[in-house]
């Protein structure tokens, strides 16, 4: 990795691409720390204090802006939403799934949608984190402080969203995955500086540490291993004569990846877990439904870590499921080898292609589900039964490890382009 990048860097117009991608998160990064105006931060300290449920979430996502209320507290989950409402759609509304397979052009229309069902989704969050979550500490309630602030947040959203484009024009890896990571990376020095001041105060040992350090290291080649790892079925195409020539005789592979699903189903079980802890927020702390949530469903209570713990298990098997049956379809897969004279050796086309496709995935699905299961639940039990903060839950190493593979494969595709330029 270290050689690709010092070769890379020594590449003009690669070196430019990766200048323009860091001067965009530096930009991202400045913009996390610009506070919206009209809050009041003792209150919204006092909002964040104890066990905020779903806000987590958000703060992770947005790198700890959505805790500090900043420009970029609605991070870009508006779009990622949105990006994730029309791939459903895609599926159940032909219209779409014709744009989507018109190639460019079907692609951009579909791109323009998302964009503003982002902006629409931007809004009413940004009304519902105003007027809703965060009332308590609007320093004013009128109409046109509250119109601002909604502003503000939305223009957030959406120049995230630019910038996020503007990267996978001219910079290097997915804007938007980057944009994501940065802010997940940008908690890991408060996370390691929290660490460091517990091992002076004497709350945790220096065997622990190199534990969780070695545990750490465990988990990524894990994440590495399983996000790399895909079954290739090998497929051969019969030859055809069109005219003059011959086409096909050559074998190909469908690479099916183990983790089919990445880390939805993780943030899908996350969201359904942690909604009981957000609606504790809004009511009274001495309530029966708060202590009964406490006690039964939160991370931190007794017996509710290992109730948590089986309902994230379950959750995530179940997404992990779902998601791949969306996002892969072995029927498809089928009928556009039998139409272009491809088969499986030893599969009959047709049906038997897709029941074997069916089967093989379902295999891989459940290898999958387990692996992301582990990563999530794991962290959880070590922040419970140790002193040690996960700052870097199963949902950020995932995406942190993820982003960074996408990042570096698509930096050796650009050397491999130029590498290869004068055999062209």
């Amino acid at each position: 990795m270290l050689r690709t990048l010092r070769k890379a860097w020594g590449v003009p117009d690669i070196r430019k691409k990766i200048i323009f991608t860091l001067l965009m998160l530096v930009i991202f990064r400045i913009g996390s720390n610009i506070p919206v105006p009209g809050i009041n931060r003792s209150v919204l300290a006092e909002l964040f204090s104890g066990n905020t449920g779903l806000f987590d979430l958000f703060n992770l996502f947005s790198g700890g802006s959505f805790g500090n209320m900043t420009i970029f507290a609605l991070s870009i989950t508006p779009y990622i939403t949105a990006s994730i409402i029309l791939q459903l759609l895609t599926v159940a509304i032909p219209a779409l799934e014709r744009l989507a397979r018109e190639g460019m052009e079907g692609r951009k229309k579909i791109t323009a949608y998302t964009r503003y069902l982002t902006v629409v989704l931007a809004l009413v969050q940004a009304v519902g984190v105003t007027v809703g979550m965060f009332r308590r500490a609007l320093v004013s309630t009128d109409v046109f402080s509250i119109v601002v602030i909604v502003l503000v947040l939305t223009a957030g959203t959406a120049f995230l969203m630019w910038l996020g484009e503007q990267i996978n024009e001219n910079g290097i890896g997915n804007g938007i995955s980057l944009l994501i990571f940065a802010g997940i990376i940008a908690r890991l020095p408060s996370g390691v500086g929290n660490t460091i001041a517990k091992f002076r105060a004497g709350e945790i040992g220096f065997m622990t540490i190199v534990l969780f350090v070695v545990f750490a290291i465990v988990v990524i080649v894990g994440i590495i291993l399983i996000q790399q790892g895909q079954r290739r079925i090998p497929v051969q195409y019969a030859k055809r004569v069109v005219g003059r020539k011959m086409y096909g005789g050559q074998s190909t592979h469908i690479p099916l990846r183990v983790n089919q699903a990445g880390v939805i189903p993780v943030i899908f079980a996350m969201a359904l877990l942690q909604f009981p802890l957000t609606i504790t927020y809004f009511t009274s702390s001495n309530s029966n439904f708060a202590i009964w949530v406490e006690k039964w469903l939160s991370p931190t209570g007794n017996p509710g870590v290992w109730v948590y713990a089986v309902l994230y298990v379950i959750l995530t098997f179940f997404f992990t499921y779902f998601y791949t049956t969306i996002t892969f379809n072995p029927m498809e897969v089928s009928d556009n080898m039998k139409q272009n004279g491809g088969f499986i050796p030893g599969i009959r086309p047709g049906r038997a292609t897709t029941e074997y496709l069916s089967k093989v995935m379902n295999r891989l699905t459940f290898v999958g589900a387990v692996f992301l299961a582990a990563v999530a639940v794991l962290p959880t039990l070590v922040s419970q039964f140790t002193p040690i903060d996960m700052y870097f839950g199963g949902t950020s190493l995932l995406i942190a490890v993820g982003v960074g593979l996408d990042t570096m494969k698509q930096l050796e595709q650009q050397m491999v382009m130029r590498n290869y330029k004068g055999f062209l």
